[in-house]
């Protein structure tokens, strides 16, 4: 290729290395040597573009043809068809969720080349509930490497870690209805610069090697990506319509390059993806246009890219600056359809190197084609030259352009909660609500709950715990921050027997199983635990059985509890409390009776305890005496806190002994969104 192109050498891409004589500049004052991106919105012969037409049909393709002719690749006109044939169709489950999971193999016609196969993989998979087409997101993956992926977490803490305590993508989207497939990259083409006599670049030059406007790699990938929604566009479980596309690193260069060249697609999440994605190829701050053509990455990009690398060459050299084009092109190409750009934290593992300012200014250079299209961009008002990040998990989600940038590392993981409700909102998809028995495990999909877990996990680390409260909103508001009465209630009633509050409101009993099944109990060891839930399982309105049947499903699910907590921490008594009147809805009251009833019968006496206070907060009809709850007739006041507190005393003495004049449990936590950390 360079031969092809009268380059005799290449200039060096910086290290990555900072102790590296030639490491990468993290100067921000060095960082523009070219200050100004390409105007999406002025034509070449100088003329502003001013209405949607002229975006269509003029400025569009202008940008599309340099991105084809430098930078990307042409997709040659005689690709072969691709016929695609469903392998396999199974009922299987992501985490509890029944999913019917379907393995499809797209065969590229090779007659033109026997000797080249190609042979796309696909996994798709849907939600079982479904009662209709489901929005699909497609990423760039294969089942093998994520099962190695797992396993390799499994050995290795740090990279757990680095993934942020979210649920896994996969089954996040199944709870919300979504569908997703799996498409591997390399059964479409090899990530290296051998394989690009092979795969689909090699088949379609028959072995030979390519010309300086052929297709690299990204280009490849998101071919292939395309050739998939071919197929999804066939599938009577798949919504059309609503498919979105989404990749990690060099696979989130590839996903924005599927977004911006096939406008089927209505979303992308491109996640961490530097150089040759979001982050400008201008701006000489960590990865530069230099490491893509060099060694390591020309494979992904056209030949005539390899110009801009050069140090000495026929046509003297060029540099990031003589691109037609640049990265906020390559987002306004995406306009007006869903566009959420994602980055983490260099402190843990999502490096400086890929410039996660730069790609911020050049997200906000895009906003002017979302705002001509009828769109909304970030909101952000300050020119893309002088703009700064805002703080790291707020978000910029208000628009179909968007911006987020998490605190994990080197994974969009973090950001799934945002990025599923923030694309259910702009499509206006609702999903069909899951029916899940009380003693099956699952995650709650809101963003705010995903956060407390995590803060409920750091609070569960930092041990020293020998009390520890289990439940929902009843629970929780006793030993929270945003109580403050209630808290001070909780420190004057259990101060010295180094109480922890674990509770968490709106959760059902599958919300506590999911969150003690991951970790919050881990390691604790605590001597007692208190615990008081199901109540919102009672007065869910979505499940339509009886009362005896209500009953006995949550009597389920509190024992899966029970048998969690022994589990995770067998030296510790368990007190669990009876579920409380509630007058909200009087008619729950026997559904109520009929639970605390059989939680009666559980209880051992000795290792698990029952405890009821109903009487004292109620009358026999179960009619609340004055002063007990709040004005929602569900939530204690502190008077009734007290006659909870009062009846455990002398339990927690006599298991405890005598409160200690100190007090070393973890501090307590709050409702993050009270605390402004659900920040969208």
């Amino acid at each position: 290729m360079m031969d092809q192109l009268g380059i005799k050498a290449l200039h060096p891409g910086p290290s990555g290395d900072e102790k590296a004589p030639n490491h990468a500049n993290y100067d921000e004052s060095k960082a523009n040597p070219f200050p100004d991106l390409p105007n999406a919105l002025t034509l070449k012969n100088g003329k502003k573009v001013e209405t949607a037409t002229e975006w269509w049909h003029q400025r569009r393709p202008e940008i599309v043809e340099d991105f084809e002719r430098e930078v990307l690749g042409r997709v040659p006109y005689s690709v072969p068809a691709v016929t695609w044939t469903v392998t396999s169709a199974v009922d299987s489950k992501a985490g509890v969720f029944p999913v019917i999971e379907k393995q499809l193999v797209g065969h590229v016609d090779n007659s033109s080349c026997p000797s080249i196969s190609v042979d796309i993989q696909i996994t798709l998979v849907t939600p079982g509930n479904a009662n209709g087409p489901a929005p699909v997101m497609m990423m760039f993956a294969s089942k093998a490497f994520l099962q190695r992926f797992a396993e390799m977490m499994a050995k290795r803490p740090e990279l757990k870690a680095m993934m942020g305590t979210d649920p896994p993508a996969t089954e996040q989207l199944i709870a919300h209805g979504w569908g997703y497939a799996f498409i591997d990259p390399g059964s479409i083409q090899a990530d290296n610069g051998a394989g690009l006599t092979k795969g689909i670049i090699g088949l379609t030059n028959k072995g030979q090697p390519r010309k300086p406007d052929d297709w690299g790699a990204l280009r490849a990938w998101a071919w292939g990506a395309s050739r998939g929604l071919d197929y999804l566009e066939t599938d009577k479980a798949v919504d059309a319509k609503r498919v979105g596309i989404e990749g990690v690193s060099r696979f989130g260069k590839a996903a924005l390059v599927t977004m911006a060249f096939d406008s089927r697609f209505a979303v992308v999440l491109v996640g961490s993806s530097g150089e040759g994605g979001a982050k400008p190829h201008r701006r000489n701050f960590g990865e530069e246009v230099e490491n893509l053509t060099g060694t390591g990455g020309y494979h992904w990009m056209a030949g005539n890219f390899l110009k801009y690398g050069a140090a000495e060459a026929s046509f003297g050299s060029k540099n990031a600056g003589d691109l037609p084009v640049d990265s906020n092109e390559l987002i306004a190409l995406c306009a007006p359809r869903l566009t959420f750009i994602s980055y983490g934290v260099a402190e843990k593992g999502d490096a400086k190197w890929l410039d996660h300012q730069g790609s911020y200014m050049a997200t906000i250079a895009a906003g002017p084609v979302f705002r001509l299209l009828g769109a909304k961009d970030l909101g952000v008002t300050d020119d893309y030259h002088s703009a700064k990040m805002p703080p790291v998990n707020a978000g910029l989600l208000e628009g179909q352009l968007a911006w987020r940038q998490h605190d994990g590392g080197h994974t969009d993981a973090p950001n799934w909660k945002y990025l599923i409700p923030w694309a259910d909102s702009f499509l206006s998809y609702h999903a069909v609500a899951w029916q899940l028995l009380a003693d099956q495990p699952v995650f709650r999909t809101d963003p705010n709950s995903l956060i407390a877990h995590s803060q409920l996990l750091a609070k569960a680390k930092q041990g020293k715990t020998d009390l520890y409260f289990e439940g929902d909103s009843i629970a929780r508001r006793w030993g929270a921050t945003d109580y403050p009465e209630l808290l001070a209630n909780w420190k004057q009633n259990f101060f010295g027997w180094n109480a922890a509050d674990f509770g968490w409101g709106g959760d059902q009993t599958q919300n506590i199983l999911w969150r003690l099944e991951n970790g919050e109990l881990d390691g604790v060891n605590p001597k007692v635990v208190v615990l008081l839930a199901g109540t919102n399982n009672v007065g869910d309105t979505s499940a339509h059985i009886d009362a005896a049947a209500k009953a006995e499903d949550i009597t389920r699910g509190l024992q899966a509890i029970i048998r969690v907590i022994q589990t995770k921490a067998p030296a510790a008594t368990i007190i669990v409390t009876g579920i409380f009147p509630r007058n909200d809805d009087i008619s729950l009251m026997p559904v109520i009776g009929r639970i605390n009833s059989n939680l009666s019968k559980i209880a051992d006496g000795h290792k698990v305890r029952y405890l009821n206070i109903n009487e004292k907060l109620a009358d026999n009809n179960g009619g609340l005496f004055d002063e007990m709850m709040n004005s929602d007739k569900l939530h204690p006041t502190v008077k009734a806190y007290q006659i909870w507190a009062d009846a455990l005393k002398p339990i927690l003495t006599d298991l405890l002994g005598p409160r200690g004049a100190g007090d070393s449990a973890p501090p307590p936590t709050g409702d993050p969104s009270a605390l402004g950390l659900a920040s969208k």
